[in-house]
């Protein structure tokens, strides 16, 4: 991907805020896998979340999609206080959730498991336009709609796993470790289509990559996580030129 592909969304003013996590706590049992983690998503940005297996980055995303209560702090989307909310409620208000593995239903079709993001939706008209849509943005899912999901490849589960997410009609989508298992050329069209979706429809995201160097690259602004907490936060531009980014995340 060149760096003409690289999302133009502007740093975070953080006055515009869509996602804002304030001094998140989250345990399990006695073990602390989140502490006074803070960060903010711009609208319309593109903002990453690196670190090192471990470091809590998908409990972080689960917290935020529900998934996991948290035991202290704040999560705001939209203004509203979302923190220990179902996880349905939370896709309702707008924010939606690719899971780390893909986590597509194997014996449905591809068709079938797009709908399953629309569940929560009763415009027909919509839903099937959206459909359309994604079967374009897409194209491989279109060629596959009556194809079972768990005879594709992981890159086109990828594939799926996102327009599954994206025919909720999220305002913000949070993706987990989007590249995991997936060959290059595969991964290279996925961040394509991430970065078009940033650009043509303003889609923030809140991106977990273990390809740390390209998640630099697509996004406007990064967070490191160590051990529950932010360790380091800047433009990725910034963070990307600095020694110990490129000695930890990056091979250099």
């Amino acid at each position: 991907m060149s760096s003409a592909d690289t999302a133009t969304a502007p740093p975070p003013a953080f006055s515009d805020a869509m996602l804002e996590i304030s001094r998140l706590e989250v345990r399990y049992g006695g073990i602390r896998a989140l502490h006074d983690l803070s960060l903010q998503v711009p609208r319309g940005g593109i903002v990453t979340l690196i670190g090192a297996n471990g470091a809590g980055k998908s409990t972080t995303l689960r917290t935020v999609s529900g998934l996991v209560p948290p035991t202290g702090g704040s999560i705001r989307f939209e203004g509203r206080e979302i923190a220990g909310l179902p996880a349905h409620k939370i896709v309702a208000l707008g924010l939606s959730h690719v899971p780390e593995g893909r986590l597509v239903f194997p014996d449905l079709t591809v068709r079938e498991n797009l709908m399953m993001g629309a569940y929560l939706r009763r415009e027909r008209k919509e839903i099937a336009a959206d459909l359309e849509w994604i079967g374009e943005f897409f194209p491989r899912l279109k060629e596959r709609l009556r194809q079972q999901a768990g005879t594709l490849s992981g890159g086109e589960q990828q594939m799926l796993a996102i327009g599954r997410a994206l025919m909720g009609r999220p305002n913000c989508l949070m993706l987990d470790e989007p590249s995991l298992g997936i060959a290059p050329l595969l991964v290279e069209l996925i961040f394509e289509r991430l970065v078009a979706l940033n650009r043509e429809r303003g889609m923030t995201m809140l991106l977990v990559e273990q390809n740390a160097s390209l998640a630099l690259e697509v996004s406007s602004y990064a967070y490191v996580l160590e051990t529950g907490g932010i360790h380091l936060e800047g433009s990725s531009a910034e963070l990307k030129n600095r020694p110990e980014i490129q000695a930890a995340y990056l091979g250099h």
